[in-house]
């Protein structure tokens, strides 16, 4: 197992794009999803800089925030796990609080020690509040202060890392949108003559505003054109091309985010959206483990599952 502190090269495939019928690109697909076992992605990368400000600052604990599915909740109490300290999630949905053992994403936090505190959905809206947070620290006294989603400067400079020098080659660096951290980083990272494409996975582009706070390149474009319907949706047409794409490549995509960016590029290669004989790099972000959630909800309601 990778530590969590050091970053070791993935692979970073060529994807044969004549089997999806289309020609005149190339497409690489950095596998960010194999940096670590169990923090996924571009988690691993925003919590290498903040793991250590932590460790600086002679913090034991670490809390933060997120939904039912969250990736960035799985992956911080994995780290936490692996690297010793108390871990804390606040949880969005009192409702959840019954129902830790039918959720897996949940269940492997709890798993690794992650301590919860569910909150209301109108209470979770005031999370970044000093109200908020003072009230938190009476709790559970001192903590480090991870935000949703794990965005802050340190994620963003750990984000700048996905790029190498080799990779600045490129005509187009895209990735999947969440918060925006991972964005923000590979702009900063880009060089000017290279277009970064963001796609967002929740409706509207306000990723935009936060990504200027890191940087001030304009080299950068985001599309909601392909979430779905919003964060956490997808549809049987979604579902179909993600295992469709691990049939033709072996590459598993999760269906929050690189599913729908893996979908998007292909879309946008077949309408021409792409320069003539454009060098594409695509950033694998992770997000499987929210598979297993995701095919619970699709089993429901009778609809085909993600292989």
């Amino acid at each position: 197992m990778r530590s969590i502190l050091t970053i070791t090269n993935v692979p970073s495939p060529e994807i044969d794009l004549s089997i999806f019928g289309i020609a005149g690109h190339s497409l690489v697909f950095k596998r960010d999803d194999l940096l670590h076992s169990f923090v996924s992605g571009n988690k691993f990368r925003k919590l290498k800089y903040n793991v250590i400000a932590a460790q600086e600052q002679h913090q034991n604990t670490l809390l933060t925030f997120g939904g039912a599915y969250s990736n960035h909740i799985a992956a911080v109490a994995a780290a936490g796990n692996e690297l010793g300290y108390k871990t804390i999630g606040i949880i969005r949905g009192e409702e959840l609080a019954e129902k830790i053992s039918e959720n897996p994403t949940l269940s492997f936090a709890k798993s690794c020690g992650m301590r919860f505190h569910f909150v209301s959905r109108e209470a979770y809206r005031k999370k970044d509040t000093p109200d908020f947070i003072n009230n938190l620290k009476v709790l559970f006294g001192d903590f480090y202060l991870l935000p949703e989603g794990g965005t802050n400067a340190l994620a963003v400079k750990g984000c700048e890392e996905i790029l190498s020098e080799t990779e600045n080659s490129f005509n187009y660096i895209c990735t999947p949108v969440g918060t925006g951290g991972t964005m923000a980083g590979l702009v900063k990272a880009s060089n000017d003559n290279q277009q970064v494409l963001g796609f967002s996975v929740l409706k509207g582009t306000f990723q935009t505003s936060e990504i200027a706070k890191y940087t001030s390149k304009t080299n950068f474009e985001i599309t909601d054109t392909y979430c779905f319907g919003g964060y956490g949706k997808i549809d049987v047409g979604l579902i179909r091309f993600i295992n469709e794409f691990k049939e033709k490549t072996q590459i598993p995509l999760d269906p929050v985010y690189t599913g729908k960016m893996m979908y998007g590029i292909m879309d946008l290669l077949k309408k021409g959206y792409f320069k003539e004989n454009s060098r594409i790099f695509a950033v694998h972000t992770g997000g499987l483990q929210g598979i297993a959630g995701m095919n619970q909800k699709l089993k429901k309601k009778n609809l085909p599952i993600i292989e």
